[in-house]
């Protein structure tokens, strides 16, 4: 049985909201000079010279690479051999991950964005409640992912339930459609994180998943989905949108797609959208 103390968490998502917040991953960074090289437009360069000066201002500067620092998101592995210690008042590891939030947010002077209620739109604060999604694995894995999740790349994001009938060929028109609808508004050159299967829920945390469940521009290990993300980013990248909406030819630096099984009478599709300053890092304890 693995023990680990709440405030070693909270402690850590202290750390991992902000360093997510002010510096790209590797990943990232690799994926936007290798997009950089094929992009031929002007302007389009211009873009990308300034998204790649403006992730250097924020690292050395320790400034949030967006005015907008997103939701605090959050997807935690947990083993069933982990147990928690209780300490300094945190009770449960949501209190621990909500108490590294707003100390993150806070003592980072990374943008408050939540609202306590949809309708009335009073601040929290904080930037809490997290948003946390919990899966059960065996043993004594802890591994959390964190991603920051803008608004405006948020709201181009669409869920869709087709018939079988639609097919491959219906999904992928789906996917091209969504980008071409949000323009320049989720601040290209994107992510596309696509979410085939499972219910109308399901699909949609597919597709959020599908953006950090593995390194940003590696494909599925299925044959078929590699195929079908080399073809979207193609088709997206052939639409002209280009870097902030300039014009040029790279829209997209990735598309990356999970699929799961799904009811014989129907076939759900989510694309969850994902700016250039891709804010995701994981820990394990």
């Amino acid at each position: 049985m693995k023990v680990i103390n709440l405030s070693s968490v909270r402690d850590k998502v202290k750390e991992v909201v902000q360093e997510a917040n002010y510096e790209l991953q590797e990943d990232t960074l690799k994926i936007i000079k290798q997009m950089q090289e094929k992009e031929e437009s002007p302007a389009g360069q211009e873009v990308f010279n300034q998204i790649l000066q403006n992730a250097r201002i924020a690292k050395d500067e320790k400034l949030g690479l967006c005015q907008d620092t997103g939701l605090a998101v959050f997807f935690v592995e947990l083993g069933e051999d982990v147990k928690f210690q209780k300490e300094n008042g945190l009770e449960s590891l949501r209190d621990a991950i909500t108490e590294g939030t707003r100390l993150g947010y806070g003592e980072g002077f990374l943008r408050k964005s939540v609202v306590e209620d949809p309708i009335r739109r009073k601040n929290t604060g904080d930037n809490t409640p997290a948003y946390i999604h919990w899966e059960l694995v065996p043993g004594d894995v802890f591994k959390v992912t964190f991603i920051a999740k803008g608004g405006g790349a948020e709201n181009m994001s669409q869920v869709r339930m087709f018939a079988p009938a639609a097919g491959q060929e219906g999904i992928e028109e789906f996917v091209v459609e969504v980008v071409e609808k949000g323009g320049s508004n989720p601040c290209p050159p994107i992510i596309v994180g696509v979410g085939l299967g499972g219910n109308f829920e399901y699909s949609a945390l597919l597709a959020k998943k599908a953006l950090l469940r593995r390194p940003l521009g590696s494909h599925n290990p299925d044959p078929f989905y590699e195929d079908m993300e080399t073809r979207l980013l193609e088709r997206i990248n052939n639409l002209g949108i280009g870097p902030q909406g300039m014009g040029g030819r790279i829209t997209a630096l990735a598309v990356q797609v999970e699929a799961f099984p799904c009811h014989i009478a129907s076939m759900p599709a989510a694309v969850n959208i994902q700016c250039h300053s891709h804010r995701v890092i994981s820990f394990e304890m």
